[in-house]
């Protein structure tokens, strides 16, 4: 049986992601960041925020080689 996932924190999520908590509630408000807000703490799950991350910043391989291409030029 798979291990349940705990909810951290907005400093173990600011210290994780190594950005300021001013940082991750503007990132909640203006691009709809995963995070739950429990009375008055906000509230995360680690691998929500990972596959948000990589979703939000992910390129395609055409524009991954054109940036290297560019790069190398």
């Amino acid at each position: 049986m798979a291990q349940e996932e705990r909810w951290v924190s907005m400093g173990e999520i600011c210290k994780y992601l190594g950005s300021s908590r001013d940082t991750i509630k503007r990132m909640i408000k203006s691009q709809n960041m995963p995070a739950y807000k429990m009375e008055r703490k906000w509230k995360f799950k680690i691998n929500e925020v990972d596959t948000w991350m990589h979703e939000k910043n992910s390129i395609s391989s055409e524009e991954r080689e054109s940036i290297l291409y560019a790069k190398d030029n």
